[in-house]
């Protein structure tokens, strides 16, 4: 086992639960985070009781001014942290201008600056190279009217990602932004999206393949990772078709029942 620690943010649930059970099935120690200190703890129980591993739990509200540096702060204190999944990500359904601002703030702070924060804080820490693994989403690639926000800064994470895995491969940090379509978890509903008509309409791949495919990603050291054909068809189509026609299809998309 190795004596270094993988961070995950978002780790209670979905994706980034799925990814934390990945990394420790390898073998990885853990510091997890989300906002719910007793269902980590329940997490972390039962990671340790399956996998043997250590894990540290340091509850965290990534939307909050000053949380990321703190998080960061206790979790490097004493350990070595060589894989960092930044997973935790919120957005909301609905029309921009009905949309409620504390709300929409809430996913910036999330999704941009936290996440952000914390790979500022990691690349120095990361002195013998490391993983970094941003949770994207093939949003990052389309223009989304009824999302527009949540698009918005999945284009950043995505943009970003690339940008740190090519400036940072003189100090052997890996960078991956894993970008995956609609999927089995509790964003969703966390989002309003209940109604959404390919949601309602589909069947959808399930947190714990998306995580097995972006852990095996990060280890690989791919830049994007885009899970799932239709997802891979939707990049390729992002390439030939003007944005505004995009923004067309995606409206439509995100129409509801």
């Amino acid at each position: 086992m190795s004596g270094a620690f993988t961070l995950v943010t978002g780790a209670s649930l979905g994706i980034g639960l799925e990814i934390a059970r990945v990394a420790a099935r390898n073998g990885r120690n853990l510091i997890i985070t989300a906002r719910s200190a007793d269902t980590l703890e329940d997490v972390a129980k039962t990671m340790r009781e399956e996998y043997g591993v250590e894990v540290v739990v340091i509850p965290a509200d990534l939307s909050v001014e000053g949380e990321a540096a703190r998080l960061w702060a206790e979790a490097a204190e004493g350990r070595q942290i060589d894989f960092l999944v930044n997973n935790a990500g919120l957005g909301s359904h609905g029309g921009f201008a009905e949309a409620d601002w504390t709300r929409e703030k809430r996913s910036i702070d999330v999704n941009i600056t936290a996440l952000t924060e914390l790979c500022k804080l990691a690349v120095p820490h990361m002195k013998s190279g490391g993983r970094i693994l941003n949770v994207a989403s093939i949003a990052g690639f389309l223009p989304g009217p009824a999302m527009a926000v949540y698009h918005a800064t999945k284009a950043y994470v995505l943009s970003l990602s690339v940008a740190l895995n090519e400036e940072l491969k003189d100090r052997r940090i890996t960078v991956t932004a894993l970008c995956p379509g609609a999927t089995q978890s509790n964003f969703s509903s966390d989002a309003d999206m209940g109604n959404v008509k390919f949601i309602k309409s589909g069947k959808l791949p399930t947190a714990a393949s998306v995580a097995e495919y972006g852990y095996g990603s990060a280890i690989g050291g791919r830049a994007v990772a885009v899970p799932g054909f239709m997802n891979k068809a939707t990049t390729w189509l992002t390439r030939i078709l003007p944005r505004t026609m995009l923004a067309f299809i995606t409206r439509r998309a995100f129409g509801t029942l």
